[in-house]
């Protein structure tokens, strides 16, 4: 069998993008999400590439993941290559006027959820003494800006996390790997400005922003890398893009 891929959040943005890339560079492929509908119809088009999974749960759900990932047959068992993708801003905010609602979606997908399916899939790569995590991050794991405050957080808790991971799986041999992008039009903005799409658009209004593609293919860069080479932590952003904050929108 060729390779193994495990990538969640697959049915939009950069999940969705890498999926399809993947399958076209001989990867099999176990798509992850929420919604069913988009898991069905993916699998099908990814299908006239390669071998594909699909696994419908939350990752907020400790049980949903261990039950998703631990209905797996033998046939994928070893996988060599675990995305955490899934990830989403809720509300642009100032500290005291915070949602909580806002603030715990945000902590349970992007660390809580992170922790949960990297601990499903990576005790496997232990065994084997082989594998490679690559987490999504964000320019805003690197640096805070205004009204960002618990989303920054929880990037910044993906950045130690990655750290910390690499430290600990260095000892089976297992590649950690972060992308942190910039600004990527996705549907990103307009989950996080609870579906005001007007209010989304004017986010990438300006410049070229970053596409979901090419995020995809530095994913798939850094996992081709050869057995000694391992891209530890990557900054990617638009190149009218300076800082999560300096953006030259007359390009």
């Amino acid at each position: 069998m060729d390779r193994i891929a495990l990538i969640t959040g697959a049915t939009s943005g950069i999940g969705l993008a890498t999926a399809r890339l993947f399958s076209k560079k001989g990867y099999n492929i176990i798509i992850c999400g929420r919604r069913q509908d988009r898991l069905d119809e993916l699998k099908r088009e990814l299908s006239a590439h390669t071998k594909v999974g699909l696994l419908s749960f939350d990752v907020r759900s400790r049980n949903e993941v261990n039950e998703a990932i631990g209905s797996l047959d033998s046939e994928w068992e070893g996988i060599d290559v675990l995305v955490n993708n899934a990830g989403n801003a809720h509300g642009l905010s100032s500290f005291e006027d915070g949602d909580l609602d806002d603030w715990d979606a945000m902590m349970d997908i992007n660390v809580k959820g992170l922790l949960y399916v990297s601990k499903a899939v990576i005790p496997g790569m232990v065994v084997r003494k082989s594998g490679h995590v690559v987490n999504i991050g964000s320019i805003a794991g690197k640096e805070v800006y205004a009204n960002g405050n618990v989303y920054c957080a929880s990037k910044f808790a993906v950045d130690a996390l990655n750290q910390g991971m690499r430290l600990d799986l260095n000892k089976y041999g297992i590649k950690v790997s972060a992308v942190n992008p910039g600004l990527v039009e996705t549907e990103f903005s307009e989950v996080r400005f609870k579906g005001d799409r007007e209010r989304a658009a004017n986010v990438y209004k300006g410049f070229n922003a970053l596409q979901a593609d090419d995020i995809a293919d530095v994913i798939h860069f850094i996992v081709s890398r050869p057995a000694h080479v391992n891209i530890s932590d990557l900054l990617v952003l638009p190149t009218a893009q300076a800082s999560a904050t300096t953006v030259n929108r007359s390009m």
